[in-house]
């Protein structure tokens, strides 16, 4: 078998023998759904170097204590972050091959 397939994987060669032009075509590791590898880079380097989740979560807390002062600073920080989130979706949606007004 090793001499007969040479170069090919043994599953492939034996796939082909079995079933010639009608075995199914694997996917290779290289097809990847990612559209825009940048914007995927962009959108990684920056959840890497954020802090947002554990902000976030401490927010959340905040929150449901009842312990966090609203004032307009608070509130421009809140829309910001907001922002900053849509970003990243959409830096994540065309990243995918997707519109970014394109449903989740």
């Amino acid at each position: 078998l090793d001499k007969e397939r040479g170069r090919t994987a043994l599953a492939a060669y034996i796939r082909e023998r079995l079933f010639g032009d009608k075995a199914a075509l694997r996917k290779t590791p290289g097809n990847s759904p990612v559209g825009d590898a940048e914007a995927l880079a962009r959108v990684l380097g920056a959840l890497g170097a954020s802090r947002m989740s554990s902000n976030l979560n401490q927010l959340a807390k905040a929150v449901n204590t009842g312990s966090l002062p609203v004032m307009s600073e608070t509130e421009a920080d809140l829309v910001e972050a907001c922002q900053e989130i849509r970003a990243i979706r959409a830096d994540l949606l065309r990243a995918l091959g997707k519109a970014p007004g394109a449903a989740p």
